[in-house]
């Protein structure tokens, strides 16, 4: 059985994926302007911020809603 979620925006799309568009459509220093938390600010890389945004509900809300901002503005 497949299940779909048609109003989900972010369904199918995994956290790693949206963090990786969000660095390289605005680069770690813009994305910190953005979003300020200091694993975007100090030496940071991916893996390192997939697992504080894992392990903190509200950093990763604001970068969800970032990607989501994101999408519709670029198209």
């Amino acid at each position: 059985m497949t299940l779909t979620q048609p109003n989900n925006p972010l369904h199918g799309i995994t956290l790693e994926m949206i963090l990786t568009h969000l660095v390289e459509h605005y680069g770690w220093p813009e994305l910190s302007r953005q979003i300020d938390i200091n694993c975007f600010k100090n030496d940071p890389s991916i893996k390192s911020s997939l697992k504080f945004l894992r392990r903190t509900p509200w950093a990763r809300e604001k970068v969800e809603q970032l990607y989501l901002y994101t999408i519709r503005k670029t198209g």
